[in-house]
This record gives C-alpha cells, structure tokens and sequence, in this order.
C-alpha cells in the first residue's frame, strides 16, 4: 500500500510526520490507532484509513464491519479512474481475506473487484503493482494455481522494484520464494525468504517479522530452524498473538507450554 500524496508513507526519513506516525502504528499493529489519525473527508486519506482496517481483517481476523464502513466511505469518495481502481483493489483483498480465512467465500467477488480494478489502472503503475501481486495471492491461495501466481508475483515483483516499493518487494520476495520451497529449490527459497526478512527488519514491518522469520526456517536445516521459529513466536508473543494465523504454524516451545 503506497501513498504518496502527503510526502511518503512514513518509512523513510523526510516523510510527512503523519505518514511517519501511521507507519509506526501500522507496523506494531495498531492498524485502528493509525486509522483514527486519519480524517477520511478526502478520498486518499479514505483510501488510506480503508485499507489499514482491511489489512488488520487479514491479521486479526476481527473488524470486518469497521472495515466494510471504512470501505464503503472510500468507493463514495473516489472520483476519478485511479481512486476507484484503487478502491475495488481493496474491496478484492477483503473479500480474498474473507474467503481465505473462512469467514465467507466471497471468492467471485474478489475476482470481479480485482477484474474492475485491471480495467481502471493502468500498467506500469504502482497500483497496478499491488493488483499483480494480489491476482497471485488469490491464484495461490484460491485457486490453488501456482503457475499463474508465479507469474503474477513476477509481474508484482518487477513493478515494486520500477516504483521503489519495499514493502510490497517484501511481499514479492517471500511469496516467490514460497513457490520455489514447493518445488524444492532450497536455494532459491532461502535467498528470497532471507531478503524479504531483510527488508521487514529495516523497515520495521515488527508486524510482518515473525511471518517472514517462519518462512525463512522452512527452507532452512536444524538448528538454525528452531533458532528462526523460537525468535518468531518471541514477536508474536510480544505483539499479543498477531497475525493471529501464524499460532497454526509455530508450535510450543516445550510440552505443556503456552504460546500466544
């Protein structure tokens, strides 16, 4: 999610103090926090509040009113082609999210949203970036096609890197990498997997870590593995049992143990 048009979005020094704030929140998961700061009378800062609240859907699995309100408030604002692209980009991955965590099989409605969403933007743009990148997650995820994901991911994968979007890069990196594990390409997993952790830890995506941390000790042998997955659940603890998914794939640490 990138925007622009109040001077970064909060990752990099200079950006605007708001950005900056929303960012920290954002990746600490506080995505209601970060919304409140944000006054949705204009359709970017709409946009903006909308999916933060839709990206707390996927990691929490909680706040799909708040989100469905938030979004509803950003498609009424959209005015021109970009907005209302980037609006049903959005109402794509909450009903993708929807579905997959089994809250309600909105699957069609996530491919008519991301279908009206190729129609308004453009290719080459950074927009159209994030639609590649989540046409992938719903051809991985949904439609259990890896070979149309991958192509989406490199699609994805090439425009982050033209538009300088390192989260999205983050993104691309891992999901990539993911394919390659299922293919058995050891080294190719593990180098995309290392590079998305990379660009997590310096940025500060804390939120997006212990995921990335658990991908990276799927590709790699004993006792690094552990030593991956042990440093994972110490976040996930730490940012109180979020993303709320990742509990399915770190086991406890000991017999009779708890974990978040």
């Amino acid at each position: 999610m990138a925007h622009t048009a109040m001077s970064g979005n909060g990752t990099t020094a200079g950006d605007d103090p708001l950005q900056t704030a929303v960012w920290r929140l954002r990746s600490r998961a506080c995505w209601a926090d970060a919304a409140a700061l944000l006054d949705p009378g204009t359709a970017d800062t709409a946009l903006q509040r909308a999916a933060l609240l839709v990206e707390r859907c996927l990691y929490t699995e909680q706040g799909w009113e708040e989100a469905e309100d938030a979004l509803r408030t950003a498609e009424a604002l959209a005015h021109t082609d970009d907005e209302r692209g980037a609006a049903a980009c959005e109402r794509g991955y909450l009903a993708y999210a929807a579905t997959l965590l089994g809250v309600r099989d909105r699957a069609d409605e996530a491919r008519a949203a991301l279908g009206r969403t190729a129609a308004l933007i453009p290719p080459g743009t950074a927009g159209r970036a994030l639609l590649d990148f989540r046409r992938g997650l719903l051809a991985q995820n949904l439609a259990d096609a890896p070979q149309a994901a991958r192509a989406a991911f490199r699609r994805a994968h090439a425009g982050a890197t033209a538009h300088g979007d390192l989260l999205l890069l983050s993104f691309t990196w891992r999901h990539l990498a993911g394919l390659a594990l299922r293919e058995g390409e050891l080294a190719e997993a593990r180098h995309g997997f290392s590079e998305s952790l990379r660009i997590r830890e310096e940025l500060g995506y804390l939120v997006g870590t212990a995921p990335a941390l658990v991908s990276l000790a799927d590709a790699e042998a004993e006792p690094e593995a552990s030593r991956l997955r042990e440093e994972a659940r110490r976040l996930f603890q730490l940012l109180g049992g979020v993303p709320t998914w990742l509990a399915r794939q770190l086991s406890p640490p000991a017999a009779g143990a708890a974990t978040a």
